[in-house]
């Protein structure tokens, strides 16, 4: 009798919304976890060349990988002239139109460590579906605590989510993206 393999989830890992997971980024023993939740879909958000075994793991899983790099923001507010110059808002809206396509449900987003990046992609994501600025804000800081990053909160406060283009035969049936 075959052993079935442990499921290890990977660090920050949870569920955003139905079909939707964040977490840090995967490693090799959490791809029996990421096989079992049937991923679809996979975007990350860091900026290097994805690892070949995770490549492969993907393919081999018929999972398709979506790579939005956006560079840590991990300036200083006080120091900075212009201060949303590391996380691009287009990057952003086009991570989201992936998000707002059920046909790439399941999927899991990530960074590095799930916390500031896909905190901010997260909480861009939560103004659309109308949450208010300081629940999703609740939600970034518990996952990024305790290096919460004011930087990371302006950007989602000042987030234009018109700019978010989606087609709207393809939206997840989530009860909070509503028909605002």
């Amino acid at each position: 009798m075959e052993q079935e393999p442990e499921l290890i989830p990977m660090e920050n890992f949870a569920l955003v919304c139905k079909g939707v997971y964040r977490s840090a980024f995967p490693k090799k023993k959490n791809f029996p976890f990421m096989k079992k939740l049937g991923l679809k879909s996979v975007l990350t958000l860091i900026l290097e060349d994805y690892p070949e075994q995770n490549l492969k793991f993907l393919d081999d899983n018929g999972i398709k990988l979506f790579q939005f790099g956006v560079a840590g923001n991990k300036a200083n507010l006080l120091c900075l002239q212009e201060p949303f110059v590391d996380i691009p808002e287009a990057v952003i809206s086009d991570a989201i139109t992936v998000i707002l396509d059920r046909r790439n449900h399941p999927i899991l987003i990530h960074c590095n460590k799930g916390k500031h990046r896909t905190g901010c992609l997260v909480a861009c994501l939560r103004k659309i579906l109308h949450w208010s600025l300081t629940s999703a804000f609740a939600e970034y800081r518990a996952f990024a605590a305790p290096k919460e990053r004011a930087m990371d909160q302006q950007f989602v406060e000042v987030f234009d989510t018109t700019t978010v283009k989606y087609e709207r035969e393809w939206v997840p049936e989530w009860p909070e993206l509503g028909d605002g």
